[in-house]
């Protein structure tokens, strides 16, 4: 159900649009996944649903500043998983992007190519940032491969709590050439 005033930003295979209370029971599903944990470098979730559920609706109520953070649905209006850019910075022009595809089944059809296009489009359109960047696992071969279609380029290497991350980004420059093209 679309909200009034809602934002809703439509890819070929998705929309990206504002995160909803109904979210939560698929996000903590996701959050609370192993192999989906492991694809982010981070525990999975051992916290009861009522209390992720409280922490959820007051994060709804009042956002986090310098993020934004977006439910990615179908076309037909299945919720399949979640992007963001966050440390948003006006004074540096630039942002983190994060993405995830939580829905196995639509895992390796396009849909995460999509929506970060989509995004990456979204955030150039509407703000004044020069470069959006990511981190991703060095081992996660299927997001550094839709990274790479998105544009993306390697900017770097961290080595974070003993995990190797490939640092990525896109400038608004190249993002105009390729939007041009």
């Amino acid at each position: 159900m679309k909200l009034l005033n809602e934002l809703i930003i439509n890819g070929n295979k998705i929309i990206i649009r504002e995160k909803r209370l109904s979210d939560a029971q698929n996000d903590y599903t996701w959050e609370s996944d192993p192999q989906l944990a492991d694809l982010d470098a981070v525990h999975p979730l051992k916290i009861s649903f009522h209390r992720y559920l409280n922490d959820y609706s007051y994060e709804l109520r009042i956002p986090f500043q310098n993020s934004r953070h977006f439910g990615i649905d179908t076309l037909d209006g299945n919720h399949i998983g979640n992007c963001s850019y966050y440390h948003i910075s006006e004074k540096d022009g630039e942002a983190e992007l994060g993405i995830m595809i939580g829905n196995r089944d639509y895992w390796d059809k396009g849909y995460g190519e999509d929506t970060v296009k989509t995004l990456v489009d979204y955030i150039f359109r509407t703000t004044s940032l020069k470069r959006i960047y990511l981190k991703t696992l060095e081992s996660n071969d299927r997001a550094l491969k839709c990274f790479n279609k998105c544009g993306f380029v390697w900017c770097g290497r961290l080595l974070n709590e003993g995990f190797n991350f490939v640092v990525m980004e896109i400038l608004r420059k190249q993002w105009q050439d390729k939007s041009a093209a």
